[in-house]
């Protein structure tokens, strides 16, 4: 078995040719956010993290994104600045606020689901059955590896 094809089977191999094709998909996307989108990644992250969770708390937040609990509190704070998320008071426990968002936040989200999943759906299309069943399968295992510690 030639060098390089062995070193693809391996796990070391295997997470090399995932990263580099996760990063480039990531990329690409990227470049299809909706032209009037200027909000930056980590924003763009907490929008969908709520649009997708619902209200939570700022900790919340910042453990679903990996990000110390004042680097949440900064991005929450130019969110609801522009309009897009508001901050209320936790049902039981004083101490703490939940972040909700807004109809705007709601409104932008949806404007870049639907820009980007266009996109996507379009390149879906132009690969065959058997590619499209082998990602569907793989969709929940690298969700489960952007969610593992």
């Amino acid at each position: 078995m030639p060098t390089l094809e062995k070193h693809v089977r391996s796990n070391a191999g295997l997470a090399t040719e995932l990263r580099f094709a996760v990063m480039r998909l990531r990329r690409r996307l990227a470049r299809e956010r909706h032209p009037d989108n200027d909000l930056s990644v980590s924003s763009m992250a907490v929008l969908y993290a709520l649009n997708r969770h619902g209200d939570l708390t700022i900790g919340a937040l910042a453990a679903r994104e990996q990000v110390q609990p004042p680097s949440m509190t900064r991005t929450v704070t130019a969110l609801a600045e522009a309009g897009l998320v508001e901050r209320c008071a936790h049902p039981t426990d004083g101490r703490q606020v939940v972040v909700r968002m807004t109809d705007e936040g709601r409104a932008v989200v949806a404007a870049d689901l639907t820009r980007r999943d266009r996109w996507l759906s379009r390149r879906l299309e132009d690969l065959s059955a058997e590619e499209r069943d082998v990602l569907r399968r793989a969709a929940p295992i690298l969700q489960r590896l952007a969610e593992a510690d």
